[in-house]
């Protein structure tokens, strides 16, 4: 075990090389990052060891619970040890301006005051035992496309009060220990090498005096990043601190005392989380234990939020219930990219529900398919042994090669998605391998299979030995394995159902590929995806499952969208559900009015059946229990008190970004300004499908006695009160308007909320207490200072951003400048 140490005495005794080595990768004593915002991915990609998968940023957010929020970081703090992790990476804490951004299921929401409130509980309990959290992406890093070298335009006031808001709020009340930057440019100037950004906000105004590291591949340069305040280039070894910054000390572009306080920092994070207890390379282990089960269903559970419920049709009993939909048996635990992590198991809502009232009363419709890239084939995919798997051998030789001796022979247990960047075999001769992939495939049904594989390197598909799919020859080029991956490649076969297939794929690593190749740190050696589904006829689905729905009193509609339509490097086209799922819904509600609509998805979908749905919830990924979670909601174990943290828009056009998203010419004028999310909607009476902060409860409370105090700190009280027949929850939410304030501001923002449990019958009084600052002030882009103005204010109290509302005045007799320093 490590013991802290003196760092300017380690520093003094550093060469000047070693300092170098430092800033460009964790040093002195070994300190292990790892993945975290969805759970401890450990450290590998390939292969990973399974790990506890907590639900997605928007499914936490939909909790509104800071006490929650605190407890995943405790959770995530015991996975950490058990991976021998020091240094988690996340929370992801960036706005969701339009829904349509790769990332956006990563992020909280599309308030600032939200969004900051939970990273710094989230911060909070992961950093209690002496752990470091990396808060992430400063700042601006709103979407994928050209997300290297797009140019965020932003506002001086709209960068203050949205974009960077989240992040000066987790400062001032957890002090991450670690900042990472973003990868794109803010109004022209990539923000690792940002000084503006980098010293004069964060280290000068908020005071913040922790790490400072750039995303994968986020350095962009030698001089300009190092005297911005970029302490870390990550990954290492550097590529742009090793002989460039040499280079640079001995031109002189570089002073030996600023690479001195670049070293300084790493080293204090490296002190930091010494006592914490983590031993250095550590063996990664597995804690799937039951209290972390339990804690995980609770989660999936408390992120639901209930949209409608006319007439009572939820809770259902526990009966004859007719489930349809793909997102019913292909679990969508988590969205794509770097946040994905191999969970230790995971339940679907199909499985939950027949666990929750027998499977003799459960029967299923697929009705229609949700899926961008062929689904897993984990289900139909058994090794000779019986156990589900794949075999995974690896060869120097290509599978042309008679009697070639295999360097590694290894199991896994679903090779849907896998990527070999951080794969190691002394064994292996060059960058240059090649992987044979072996398992049982037993289809369930007699028919037309359809397979896809997409791969960044080569890949060939047999079953019993006959080619089905040649992803080597003649590849085009996708947006899988964030962009340098060929499209999905697809080959069909007629199948027997119970009829035992040898599945083979033979697949070589990246530099195999035929398409141009750059960038590789992402993915290295390359990686392959594979899955396939019965081919059904859509409209003879669809139909199958109405009729069935007709049958029958109780049925849900489980669909939405996935990791492969929400991940990192790539954004949605629209906000419509994939496929045919938009009409198997108003088809089902048509031939069934009570059935209760399960929506899927990190980022808001439209809905134009909406109007036709009685019972309607909506989650985002759920992690290890997302069956559950869901299945506790509908069958009543768990009272739903979700509430949603982004207005969801009646179509994609109603979005204030919606002219002003994506790349054009290398920028992305961010021309909503501050009006992002409710802002605009309530500003400019444009209607939302569905508000921010808006859930229903299986009970109803009232609100009364509202009581507003100001001398300095804004003293709201108000009476909650649980007028049903059931415990539940309610989320009393605190927005303040400003009366005719000296430049245009969005009608109301959210400056405060608390989460009450009561049971029924009850009430309890609700106190927030604000910051008058905080409660009252603008960012005036003309004294570069936060300004609150003399002047009255509405306080009004409520359960969403839209419905009816307790108000109260309050007035502020003198105008303040300020810029305070947060720690």
């Amino acid at each position: 075990m490590s013991r802290r140490f003196e760092v300017e005495e380690v520093l003094q005794h550093l060469t000047e090389a070693q300092k170098i080595a430092l800033t460009a990768e964790f040093g002195i004593p070994k300190i292990r990052t790892s993945d975290g915002p969805n759970g401890i991915r450990g450290q590998n990609h390939f292969n990973s060891t399974p790990t506890a998968c907590i639900p997605s940023g928007t499914a936490l957010a939909s909790t509104w619970d800071g006490e929650l929020l605190f407890q995943v970081g405790e959770l995530l703090d015991k996975e950490a040890r058990a991976k021998g992790v020091h240094v988690i990476l996340g929370p992801t804490a960036n706005i969701q301006r339009v829904p349509l951004g790769g990332r956006g299921f990563e992020s909280f929401s599309e308030d600032p005051y939200l969004s900051g409130i939970l990273s710094a509980a989230y911060i909070n309990g992961f950093q209690k035992s002496g752990l470091a959290a990396t808060m992430k992406h400063y700042v601006g890093n709103d979407q994928e496309h050209e997300r290297f070298s797009s140019n965020s335009v932003i506002s001086q006031r709209a960068l203050r009060e949205i974009y960077l808001r989240p992040f000066e709020i987790a400062i001032k009340e957890s002090n991450p220990k670690a900042i990472m930057t973003s990868y794109n440019r803010v109004n022209g100037v990539h923000v690792s090498e940002d000084k503006y950004l980098l010293t004069e906000i964060l280290q000068n105004q908020w005071g913040y005096q922790g790490l400072i590291m750039s995303d994968w591949t986020g350095t962009y340069s030698t001089t300009g990043a190092l005297l911005a305040g970029l302490d870390l280039e990550m990954p290492g070894p550097g590529i742009w601190r090793g002989p460039n910054l040499s280079r640079a000390l001995v031109a002189g572009k570089i002073s030996k005392e600023v690479l001195d306080e670049r070293a300084r920092k790493v080293l204090q994070l490296a002190n930091s989380v010494i006592d914490a207890g983590v031993e250095e390379d550590k063996a990664e282990e597995q804690r799937d234990v039951s209290e972390t089960r339990a804690f995980l269903r609770k989660l999936a559970g408390e992120a639901v939020v209930l949209l409608k419920n006319e007439d009572s049709v939820l809770p259902l009993k526990k009966e004859k219930t007719l489930v349809i939909g793909p997102n019913a048996i292909y679990t969508a635990y988590s969205g794509g990219g770097s946040a994905l992590v191999t969970p230790y198991y995971t339940v679907s809502p199909f499985d939950a529900i027949r666990e929750e009232i027998g499977p003799e009363n459960v029967s299923f419709q697929i009705g229609a398919y949700s899926h961008r890239y062929m689904p897993s084939l984990a289900r139909y995919l058994k090794l000779d042994n019986g156990s589900t798997g794949v075999r995974f051998q690896i060869y120097n030789e290509s599978f042309e090669v008679k009697d070639r001796d295999a360097v590694d022979d290894l199991i896994l247990r679903d090779v849907n998605y896998f990527r070999m960047n951080d794969y190691v075999n002394p064994k292996l001769k060059s960058g240059t391998f090649y992987c044979c992939l072996t398992s049982n495939f037993t289809p369930e049904v007699d028919g037309i299979f359809d397979f896809g594989v997409s791969v960044y390197g080569t890949a060939l598909l047999f079953l019993d030995d006959q080619l089905i799919i040649d992803n080597l020859h003649n590849q085009k080029a996708g947006e899988s394995f964030y962009g340098k991956g060929t499209v999905e490649v697809r080959g069909s076969y007629f199948v027997k159902a119970g009829q035992k297939y040898k599945l083979r794929i033979e697949f070589g690593s990246s530099p195999t590929s035929m398409l141009h190749q750059s960038n590789p740190v992402f993915f290295g050696a390359g990686g392959l995806m594979f899955g396939g589904a019965p081919r059904i006829d859509d409209d003879q689905e669809i139909q199958k499952a109405a009729e069935a729905a007709r049958q029958v009193s109780q049925v849900i509609v489980v669909t939405g969208l996935n990791k492969e339509w929400e991940s990192e490097g790539s954004d949605r086209k629209d906000m419509k559900l994939p496929g045919h799922n938009d009409r198997l819904i108003e088809s089902v509600l048509d031939a069934n009015p009570n059935t209760v609509v399960v929506i899927q998805a990190g980022t808001p979908v439209e809905m134009p059946w909406v109007s036709k749905a009685k019972a309607l919830l909506y989650t985002s990924y759920g992690g290890n229990e997302t069956g559950n979670g869901i299945a506790d909601v509908i069958f009543g174990k768990i009272n739903p008190a979700g509430k949603l943290p982004l207005t969801f828009p009646r179509r994609l056009q109603d979005c204030p970004g919606y002219l002003n998203f994506g790349t054009e010419n290398g920028r992305v004028l961010y021309g909503e300004d501050v009006y992002v999310g409710y802002r605009f909607y309530d500003t400019f009476k444009v209607p939302s499908l569905f508000p921010f902060g808006y859930g229903l409860s299986y009970t109803s409370f009232a609100l009364s006695a509202l009581k507003v105090e100001y001398d300095g700190v804004l003293q709201v009280d108000v009476l909650l009160e649980n007028t049903g027949d059931r415990a539940g929850a309610e989320v009393v939410q605190v927005y303040v308007h400003q009366s005719c304030p000296a430049i245009k501001r969005p009608f109301k923002e959210l400056k405060g909320f608390r989460k009450i449990y009561l049971e029924a019958g009850s009430s309890q009084k609700v106190h927030i207490s604000i910051d008058g600052k905080f409660a009252t002030s603008y960012w005036n882009e003309a004294c570069d200072k936060w300004i609150m103005e003399a002047a009255t204010y509405t306080v009004f109290v409520g359960t969403s951003s839209e419905g009816n509302f307790l108000e109260e005045q309050f007035t502020v007799s003198q105008p303040l400048l300020w810029l305070d320093k947060l720690v």
